[in-house]
């Protein structure tokens, strides 16, 4: 089952976001995009009235690739996603509502935790993924 914690749970995400930016940009850590292999799969959930879907590839070719979808309370929302694997190190593109990419670069990965962030984006400006136990995790931050 997917948790995803967007604007609905605003003072989780205000009250993790209230450190300030970092004046430079973290270094990059080492990773593969097979250290993120446990977000594969297709999720689900829900939050209040509204229903959650994600799904991820495996990687391969140095890709993954995402979809994510909200319905409900008379809205719909999709966005179109992406982990790539280059030289610079791996890198979630996102592209709500099929507009173009934003890049936010891989700053921690742990054994079942990834941590993105572009700290010159508006909203969000870090993106959490982790695993709890059969349950994909997310959680997006920033200013708000």
């Amino acid at each position: 089952m997917l948790r995803v914690q967007r604007f609905g749970l605003m003072m989780l995400v205000l009250a993790s976001t209230s450190a300030p930016a970092a004046a430079s940009a973290p270094e990059r850590p080492a990773a593969t995009l097979a250290d993120l292999a446990w977000m594969t799969g297709s999720w689900e959930g829900t939050s209040g009235e509204v229903r959650m879907e994600e799904h991820w590839t495996a990687p391969a070719g140095g890709l993954m690739v995402g979809m994510h979808r909200d319905v409900g309370e008379g809205r719909s929302f999709f966005e179109f996603l992406r982990l790539e694997e280059t030289a610079a190190g791996i890198t979630y593109l996102a592209s709500p509502r099929g507009r173009p990419a934003t890049p936010f670069p891989l700053v921690e990965v742990g054994e079942q935790r990834a941590v993105f962030a572009n700290p010159e984006h508006d909203f969000p400006q870090r993106i959490v993924y982790w695993r709890e136990g059969a349950r994909l995790c997310a959680r997006i931050e920033g200013p708000g």
